[in-house]
């Protein structure tokens, strides 16, 4: 299969939002996804982007994406966080994830992270394999912690 990795641009963020949504349906949260196409053109294409996007195209069609952003780890130093690899299921398995994760590990190659991070659903045990395949470590002792809107809003208002 033919296809190309490029940087997104604004024009491609309505297909970008349709994977966002296939993805949410994989992970069975299918009505958890509240952005907006505007809040993805004007966060990743405003004054300041506070998203990357690479995405995989095949035939003028968006089939695939991996959207990062930056990090800075107490650690390590400078580190991108991958927030989303999302390959259309209809194009799974043609090459296309490992084409986005090289795009990703050479762009945090040329800013000279030290580490890129995301995290990976505990059941997805074929993602699990391809990342642990392509040499990732699979931190099984970490836990995921989030404050979402309502907590920090919870929060400030007992400060």
């Amino acid at each position: 299969m033919d296809f190309t990795i490029r940087n997104a641009q604004i024009e491609d963020m309505p297909q970008v939002l349709k994977l966002i949504h296939e993805l949410a349906v994989f992970e069975k949260e299918p009505d958890a996804v509240e952005i907006t196409l505007k809040d993805l053109e004007n966060d990743g294409f405003g004054k300041i982007s506070y998203f990357h996007c690479f995405v995989a195209e095949v035939n003028s069609k968006i089939e695939g994406i991996a959207l990062i952003y930056n990090r800075y780890s107490t650690w390590k130093g400078k580190a991108i966080h991958l927030e989303d690899l999302i390959v259309s299921e209809s194009v799974r398995g043609t090459g296309i994830g490992t084409a986005l994760l090289d795009e990703v590990v050479k762009y945090g190659h040329q800013l000279g992270v030290k580490r890129i991070n995301w995290e990976v659903l505990d059941w997805n045990e074929p993602a699990i394999a391809f990342y642990e395949k392509k040499g990732a470590n699979v931190m099984r002792d970490w836990n995921v912690v989030q404050l979402g809107e309502e907590g920090i809003k919870s929060y400030i208002a007992n400060i």
